[in-house]
């Protein structure tokens, strides 16, 4: 469906969860909405240059916020727990 793959990886997700499971070879993205398993997998391994051996999405769902009083909700964006094969790493942060 996608040609680019900086359309189905929009960013890294960095939480303290996420972090934790990097060492564990587990790593967490923000997709497109429409991407499935299989697109992940092959934009990581072209954008990264590593082997990806499973791929986990799940749709994060919205959270009533609230300004004063207007009532809104949060955005739904779809997450995507990737699992490298081992001795694999992604460098997300230059330090």
């Amino acid at each position: 469906m996608y040609k680019d793959a900086h359309t189905i990886i929009i960013r890294p997700v960095i939480t303290e969860r996420s972090t934790d499971m990097m060492e564990l070879n587990r790593y967490t993205f923000e997709v497109a909405k429409n991407a499935n398993k299989i697109e992940v997998a092959k934009a990581i391994e072209q954008l990264f240059d590593v082997k990806v051996v499973k791929v986990n999405t799940l749709m994060v769902k919205p959270k009533p916020k609230r300004v004063r009083y207007q009532l809104g909700y949060t955005r739904t964006w779809k997450k995507a727990v990737v699992t490298l094969k081992e001795g694999d790493t992604i460098e997300l942060f230059n330090a």
